[in-house]
């Protein structure tokens, strides 16, 4: 490390049910203790104002790549952010419910302390929604919760298409829909809850056969991709659902797909992203807690949390 010892906030889904082989999470961590700083754990739900100031719940952590015994706990205290922590890493997972975002607005309010991602452009961008920026890039998509312009748009794309929630992850409600499906009518009206809740429906890709490949982004240039493919049992390819990892490499329109998104990611301070490509077709942007890191480390035999934390350190750096 170059540098002082910095005070890092991982404000992360509980520290217990972390898994050690998968989440980028534990590997950025780990990265950060491996350099010398010093890494605090805090719940959502322990974001505070006090004074007027954000504050934190935080417990100091020490990680280790252990199954079972992968973290210690040391002391907890309140830390008054901009006062005492260098930089914020904001890694909850969706939905963006209520409570995320009271905890991310909390981190809005930072003024010397870097949180990484920047809270207004998480707010601003819902991970299905953002995409639609870019919408050339995306299969044919449609956004409603009208039953009936569903069914007339999957009519028009042949008989058949994805159907998902805007607030899911990791493939959660995911349906791959066909007219003859005897229970269409009720996935649809389940998903849509009767007609209250907007979803994203979009062209089925036969392409996914092959794999969906998740393109790590650090400050809106490919870091890092993996090909993930599904079972013969699945459409999606969520590895939590059976899918598997393979090698991937960066083809020309997944390059262009980065360099067409790549500023925006930049203005709006979305430093580390995952975005989803399913053939040449750009299917989400995930700006919330992207994953994939530790796959891509084990198929390339690289380290990408080094990339990560060094920039962050870089950006420390320019700020003092």
């Amino acid at each position: 490390m170059n540098g002082r010892s910095l005070c890092l906030a991982f404000v992360m889904d509980p520290i217990q049910s972390v898994s050690i082989r998968e989440d980028t999470t534990f590997v950025l961590m780990l990265e950060a203790q491996r350099r010398g700083h010093a890494v605090w754990y805090v719940d959502p739900s322990d974001l505070c104002v006090l004074g007027g100031r954000p504050a934190a719940r935080a417990t100091r952590v020490t990680l280790r790549r252990v199954e079972g015994d992968h973290f210690s706990l040391g002391e907890t205290r309140t830390l008054v952010l901009d006062e005492e922590v260098d930089v914020a890493l904001q890694r909850v997972d969706p939905p963006v419910d209520a409570d995320y975002v009271v905890a991310t607005q909390i981190l809005g309010l930072c003024e010397r302390t870097l949180v990484l991602n920047r809270p207004a452009g998480i707010l601003a961008h819902n991970e299905k929604l953002f995409a639609l920026e870019f919408r050339d890039l995306m299969p044919e998509t449609i956004v409603t919760r009208q039953r009936d312009t569903l069914l007339d748009f999957m009519r028009e794309l042949g008989g058949e298409m994805i159907l998902k929630p805007l607030d899911g992850r990791g493939g959660e409600g995911i349906f791959h829909l066909h007219k003859d499906d005897r229970n269409l009518y009720s996935t649809i009206e389940q998903s849509t809850r009767f007609g209250t809740r907007p979803v994203m429906a979009q062209r089925y890709l036969p392409e996914i056969r092959q794999g969906d490949k998740r393109i790590l982004l650090l400050e809106g240039e490919a870091l890092g991709a993996l090909l993930r493919i599904p079972s013969h049992e699945e459409t999606r390819a969520n590895l939590h659902v059976g899918g598997s990892a393979a090698r991937a490499e960066l083809s020309a329109a997944d390059r262009s797909i980065v360099e067409r998104i790549g500023p925006e990611l930049r203005r709006e301070g979305l430093f580390f992203v995952g975005i989803d490509v399913i053939g040449d077709r750009l299917t989400e942007i995930n700006v919330t807690s992207p994953t994939g890191m530790q796959e891509i480390d084990a198929l390339d035999r690289v380290r990408l949390e080094e990339q990560v934390i060094g920039r962050l350190e870089e950006r420390v750096a320019e700020r003092s």
